[in-house]
């Protein structure tokens, strides 16, 4: 069974942009996240730093 090659331009144009939106915002949020982690560290914090770095990774990697 082989897969099929991802290509972002088979997706909806607003998806696209979406996407293109997210990436561009995703790093600066993420910046801003760890530096209230290290000011004062609460656990709703921390989980919200690692769901936003999952995000990064996986807009990164192409995966969603």
């Amino acid at each position: 069974m082989s897969r099929r090659k991802y290509n972002p331009y088979f997706l909806p144009p607003w998806l696209r942009k979406t996407r293109f939106y997210c990436r561009s915002i995703i790093v600066p949020l993420c910046c801003f996240q760890g530096i209230r982690v290290i000011i004062i560290p609460t656990t709703g914090d921390i989980i919200l730093l690692l769901v936003l770095a999952l995000l990064w990774y996986l807009l990164f990697t192409d995966f969603l």
